[in-house]
């Protein structure tokens, strides 16, 4: 019983997989550790001048560390769709503790929207319900960013 047991999991464990996680856990050590909204804003530098919303969402392991940064969605000059399925999916492919969301104005409004608002609120929900907390959202203008973490927000 016990090899048949063994026998039906030797796939979850061969070399090239264990590999394969290896390899993966050292690209990680290499990315940034991000702790502020400032540091976010940095990351995400390519992302202040497009001229359409982009929603992303950064996956961190349990040291604030940067697995990977997925764009979400890209909307249209003022509004963009987000579902919580769209955003953990990369969370939990990824196996992160945390992410961090972000979106960019392309008008230049620094202060967030009514939806805006809600959208966090429904994010922030789902994280808690599935282990994965959202750590702050914010939002990129080519000049600023707008914390809802550091204003009390979230």
């Amino acid at each position: 019983m016990k090899q048949i047991y063994l026998h039906r999991y030797r796939h979850r464990y061969s070399g090239s997989k264990i590999r394969e996680e290896k390899s993966r856990y050292r690209r990680i050590k290499e990315n940034p550790v991000i702790t502020t909204a400032s540091g976010v804003y940095v990351h995400l530098h390519e992302y202040h001048h497009l001229d359409r919303e982009h929603f992303i969402a950064i996956t961190l392991d349990g040291s604030s560390r940067v697995i990977d940064t997925h764009i979400i969605s890209i909307g249209t000059l003022n509004q963009s769709i987000v579902h919580p399925r769209e955003v953990f999916y990369p969370a939990i492919k990824d196996k992160a503790a945390a992410i961090i969301i972000a979106h960019n104005h392309p008008s230049g409004q620094l202060f967030p929207s009514r939806a805006d608002k809600q959208v966090t609120t429904r994010l922030k929900d789902a994280g808690k319900l599935m282990g994965i907390d959202v750590i702050d959202h914010i939002i990129l203008t080519p000049d600023d960013y707008y914390s809802f973490q550091d204003e009390g927000l979230l």
